[in-house]
């Protein structure tokens, strides 16, 4: 049985060009995400939400899709659908009615596992450091640093009872003006508060993990949302010039799967879900014949595509999902 119907059309003026080897049919694996199967099928695998047999709720939930299904090409009309699940060895039998399938089991839109770390590390924190964001003040009977299990005490809390505990890192930096973008916050710790701050005091926090040790000084910001939510891949709303700030990790170059720190955010209109383009400025060479020399532009080297899925004022994070070339800071970003 088909998803019903309901996507954007395929007949639009840019419409979804069919890749030159695309199989009639393929059978979904463990470990497929839409984007990599749609990418068998699509010469731009991230535009598979113009093209699938879904309607708008299927669309911005699309985890329907288990291992043993078949995804059909209709040559025709450009677009894919789900086909029965099928039978046999390897395989599990699906039907419309309630089954126990694992709810780790379907497919996801992009590998999530690995932006999962990123969701909540790295914090970009403000060029501004101020003294009146949330500061730990102080830890348990005067130790110096604090762990696991310890209490912490802080100034400045706002409303809410989980804290993401990080110590300020390293600037980040546009690599076109030098201006500072943000400072890539360290994730140290996560506490929950126990004693709201009160009278002039200070807040009370137990620290509930810990990945290094806590000291005064160090920040506070509300707890990030860590959980796995699908994003649709989706264009920007509108078209945007940046650079690539930062590969995370303090390496040189990105590959396939590395995530890149973009030097534009929510002020340039990007937000999670956003496909961007990456190339290359080439710059310009000196031809020289005939008793001159002639300077000449070359044009920009497309090197693939990345997925952006945390957005700050200035910073975003995004997955690299192809590239045909290894990414550099300075390499340049824009609309797909």
């Amino acid at each position: 049985m088909f998803l019903a119907l309901g996507a954007a059309s395929v007949f639009a003026a840019d419409r979804v060009q069919i890749a030159p080897n695309a199989p009639d049919s393929y059978v979904v694996k463990r470990g497929d995400t839409l984007w990599s199967i749609s990418g068998m099928f699509l010469q731009q695998p991230w535009r598979w939400p113009e093209v699938w047999k879904m309607n708008q709720a299927q669309i911005r939930n699309p985890h329907l899709i288990y291992p043993g299904q078949v995804v059909v090409l209709d040559r025709a009309s450009g677009t894919l659908s789900l086909g029965r699940a099928l039978q046999g060895a390897g395989t599990e039998r699906l039907s419309p009615q309630v089954h126990e399938t694992p709810a780790d089991s379907p497919i996801a839109s992009v590998s999530m596992e690995a932006i999962r770390p990123f969701l909540v590390e790295p914090f970009v924190g403000d060029d501004k450091d101020s003294a009146r964001l949330p500061t730990i003040v102080a830890n348990q009977e005067g130790r110096v640093l604090a762990g696991a299990g310890d209490v912490v005490y802080a100034r400045n809390l706002g409303e809410g009872d989980s804290w993401d505990i990080y110590r300020r890192g390293q600037a980040i930096k546009d690599p076109v003006g030098g201006q500072t973008l943000g400072y890539e916050a360290q994730y140290v710790a996560r506490a929950r508060v126990t004693q709201a701050a009160a009278d002039g005091r200070a807040a009370e926090l137990v620290v509930l993990d810990s990945k290094q040790e806590i000291v005064a000084g160090d920040r506070l910001a509300p707890a990030a949302d860590s959980e796995i939510v699908a994003i649709p891949p989706h264009a920007p709303a509108a078209s945007f010039s940046a650079t690539v700030a930062a590969v995370y990790g303090g390496v040189a170059f990105g590959g396939r799967n590395s995530v890149v720190a973009l030097a534009g955010g929510r002020n340039l209109g990007l937000e999670p879900g956003n496909v961007v383009a990456l190339a290359r400025n080439n710059g310009d060479v000196t031809y020289r014949a005939d008793g001159r020399a002639d300077r000449i532009a070359l044009p920009d080297s497309r090197l693939g595509v990345a997925y952006v899925f945390r957005t700050f004022d200035r910073i975003s994070y995004a997955l690299i999902m192809d590239s045909s070339g290894a990414v550099k800071v300075g390499d340049k970003v824009m609309a797909p």
